[in-house]
């Protein structure tokens, strides 16, 4: 699985950088515009979920200690995980459709809507379901029934958020804002100061020094993160489009290479310092970590949820707005739950990303003619 991972990560950073310089001036625009900084905040809350929260903390040790990392700091690793490269993805996702489907409507084949509205709705589900599991790990000692219950809360949120877009743009912008505050908390509480943020933050170039080596697998947990880049990639693309304001193509290169990447920097920067300096995390703080968590774990629910319905057509507009509410949330909490006895993994989605990509190259290539005539 990794060579074909490895290959296809080649093929889609070449396809990107081809684009950029082929199309560069093509201005790119969705059916809702909107402005750069709610553009930015939907891809950033919708392409991210509760572990860019959580998982720095606890994952620096095992970069630290590991083998295969040490070719770097921890910080470099976490970064690379998570920053600039990966986005990538969702620059190649977004172009084509701005750009391509609108022509083409590829994803009006049956075979192809079928498949990309299972990934959605299997990958909606499986993040409720990482979170449900990973919950005891958030909040140290919580009961089942609370920790299926908040699950519950969740998912009832993403749902109500679902029913209407500009419910989702406005939780977008709460869960920036709520991240930025985040950020200044955290850097406030620990005392860092500035020259303590810059000295952390500096080993953030032991990254770019060795951003090649992130291409392929660096171990299988580099290799889930990355199937789960792909596995988010096409429906982020889809759901993101919708809302670019008007940009050239090489522009929204540039800004989804370094837009999302600088808060990602300076909050791994934050939290590396309390890593580097065992500083306690007061409870408080915990408390903190786990609020703006559950906020983006709703923002990312909602838009994966928001875009399924449409696409199926069981929007309120169809079904009413009580069995939209009903049926999305028994239907994810059902899915959440039969997770739990299967074998499920984010990697088999990821695979079926990475087919379903195969199969655009091969029907644009061979539509081609179409899509330069139009």
């Amino acid at each position: 699985m990794n060579t074909i991972l490895t290959i296809t990560i080649g093929i889609t950073l070449f396809t990107s950088l081809f684009i950029a310089l082929r199309w560069g001036n093509t201005v790119c625009r969705g059916p809702m515009p909107s402005s750069l900084f709610v553009f930015c905040a939907i891809l950033f809350t919708s392409g991210l979920d509760v572990g860019l929260i959580m998982f720095p903390l606890t994952e620096f040790p095992i970069y630290q200690q590991e083998a295969v990392y040490q070719f770097a700091n921890p910080l470099a690793i976490e970064f690379g995980m998570w920053g600039f490269l990966v986005w990538g993805f969702y620059f190649l996702t977004t172009f084509y459709f701005c750009i391509v489907e609108p022509k083409l409507k590829l994803f009006d084949i049956p075979a192809i809507k079928f498949a990309n509205n299972c990934v959605i709705i299997a990958t909606c589900a499986f993040t409720g379901f990482l979170f449900l599991s990973y919950l005891p790990t958030y909040v140290e000692g919580i009961s089942s029934v609370a920790q299926y219950g908040l699950v519950v809360l969740v998912v009832l949120s993403a749902v109500l958020s679902s029913t209407d877009v500009k419910y989702v743009k406005v939780l977008s912008l709460v869960s920036t804002w709520l991240f930025f505050a985040l950020i200044i908390y955290l850097w406030n509480s620990s005392g860092m100061g500035a020259s303590g943020f810059l000295s952390s933050a500096l080993n953030l170039q032991e990254y770019f020094t060795n951003v090649h080596r992130f291409i392929a697998p660096l171990s299988d947990h580099h290799a889930f993160y990355l199937f789960w880049w792909f596995a988010w990639s096409i429906m982020i693309g889809q759901f993101v489009s919708r809302f670019m304001s008007p940009m050239k193509t090489r522009h929204l290169l540039i800004v989804l290479f370094t837009v999302p990447s600088i808060p990602i920097a300076i909050w791994f920067s934050v939290l590396y310092y309390y890593y580097s300096e065992a500083l306690i995390l007061s409870d408080t703080v915990k408390l903190a970590l786990i609020c703006v968590g559950v906020v983006f774990v709703i923002n990312s629910l909602d838009s994966l949820i928001r875009l399924y319905t449409v696409n199926l057509r069981i929007t309120t507009d169809q079904i009413g707005c009580r069995g939209y509410i009903l049926g999305n949330t028994l239907g994810m909490l059902s899915l959440i739950t039969l997770y739990q006895f299967t074998p499920f993994k984010i990697e088999w989605v990821g695979l079926i990303v990475i087919a379903l990509y195969a199969a655009i190259y091969v029907l644009v290539f061979k539509r081609r003619e179409a899509l330069s005539s139009r």
